[in-house]
């Protein structure tokens, strides 16, 4: 049986509020051994908690993410720090920057994320990182931290972007864009990358898989991205797995 982890998915959204068990027993049954939950907003973090010290396939990561600035509140930090003290997640995520949005506060996003590294350097753990239109100032940040690494999530930058984030000790996440026939600059990059940089993830219940438009996206469609990769790289989806769980295991302590 395959061995897989979702690196990244939301699994204590209410989108799956009515299924979620029923979910995480398909994910088991189908070699899905764990599943990474990352922090969005303070509001959101009790849920996440309780579930996953409910649920062992569950991971716990907390973070205050770069798309919902007006929901941190001004204690955002002492109650990040506070909540890493008590609830010992495996990394500090999702934070990042969107510079996607032309009203972007770029200056509270670079405040927020280089306080978030500093709990994350400070607690020994590695990082989910958000990033779009934004690589260039995350990496020059990255590279002023001493961190264990950590992964970018939906990875969708450039070549060399991706091999300045490996000298970093940093993994690069792969979901559902993998499977749409247009984006082939995407499908050449993960054809080419070392396997040792890959890990998989969902980022459920968002970024459906091609031919799922529009629907909830879920854990359990790790397998169907860890067969496009392997028809990309020409490599049997058993070593993918392994070698992106490895990853994953290795980066999380888990």
């Amino acid at each position: 049986m395959l061995h897989l982890i979702d690196s990244h998915c939301h699994l204590d959204f209410n989108d799956f509020d009515k299924d979620r068990i029923a979910i995480m027993q398909n994910c088991a049954r189908a070699g899905i051994e764990k599943i990474v939950i990352p922090g969005v907003t303070i509001a959101s973090w009790p849920k996440q908690i309780e579930l996953c010290s409910r649920h062992p396939m569950l991971s716990l990561a907390l973070g205050c993410h770069p798309m919902f600035m007006e929901a941190h509140p001004d204690d955002a930090l002492q109650q990040l720090e506070q909540a890493v003290k008590q609830y010992q997640p495996i990394a500090i995520g999702e934070i990042g920057l969107d510079f996607y949005v032309a009203e972007a506060d770029v200056a509270a996003q670079l405040r927020l994320f280089e306080a978030q590294l500093d709990i994350a350097v400070q607690y020994s753990l590695p990082v989910i990182l958000h990033v779009r239109k934004a690589h260039d100032q995350v990496l020059k940040l990255l590279r002023q931290k001493q961190l264990p690494g950590g992964i970018v999530h939906a990875f969708s930058g450039s070549a060399q972007q991706a091999e300045q984030y490996r000298e970093l000790h940093f993994l690069l996440g792969i979901g559902g864009a993998l499977t749409y026939p247009r984006a082939q600059r995407l499908q050449r990059l993960f054809s080419e990358l070392p396997l040792s940089q890959i890990v998989l993830e969902t980022d459920a219940p968002d970024m459906p898989l091609c031919g799922f438009q529009g629907q909830r996206n879920s854990p359990e469609n790790i397998p169907l991205i860890l067969e496009k990769l392997s028809q990309l790289r020409g490599e049997s989806s058993d070593y993918i797995a392994e070698i992106t769980t490895a990853n994953c295991r290795q980066l999380f302590n888990i």
